[in-house]
C-alpha cells in the first residue's frame, strides 16, 4: 500500500529514492530461507489487494519488507529491447528471490537500489 501511495503522489524517481534511503541492520543466519518466506507472504498479500499490483510495486514492497527484517535485499530494475519489455526483481546475495532464477539472462539491468 506505502508503495502505491508515493507512485500516486510522488514518481519513480520519489519510489527510488524512498527504496535507495531504506537501509537494515543485516542479520546472518537463515537469510535465504527467510527472504522466500517473507516473497512467498508478499505474493499471497498481491493475491488479496484490490487492486492489480505490478512487479515495481510488488518488488519495491519485497525489497523494503526484507531490509526491515534484517535482509539486505536489493531491487532490480531491467529492460529487454526487443520486443521492449521492461522489469523489476529483488535479489538477496546476488540470487533472485521474487521472481524466476534466470531474470538477468532476459532482462539486461538497468538499475540496482
Amino acid at each position: 500500500m506505502w508503495v502505491g501511495i508515493v507512485l500516486a503522489f510522488r514518481n519513480l524517481h520519489g519510489l527510488h529514492r524512498h527504496v535507495q534511503k531504506a537501509r537494515t541492520e543485516i542479520r546472518e543466519s537463515g537469510v535465504r530461507q527467510d527472504a522466500e518466506k517473507f516473497c512467498r507472504a508478499m505474493e499471497l498479500a498481491c493475491v488479496f489487494f484490490p487492486k492489480r499490483v505490478l512487479c515495481l510495486q510488488r518488488s519495491a514492497a519485497t525489497t523494503l519488507l526484507l531490509r526491515r527484517h534484517g535482509i539486505r535485499a536489493e531491487l532490480v530494475i531491467g529492460a529487454q529491447l526487443l520486443p521492449f519489455r521492461s522489469h523489476a526483481w529483488v535479489e538477496c546475495e546476488g540470487a533472485v528471490v521474487n521472481d524466476k532464477p534466470y531474470m538477468r539472462e532476459i532482462y539486461q539491468v538497468l538499475e540496482h537500489c
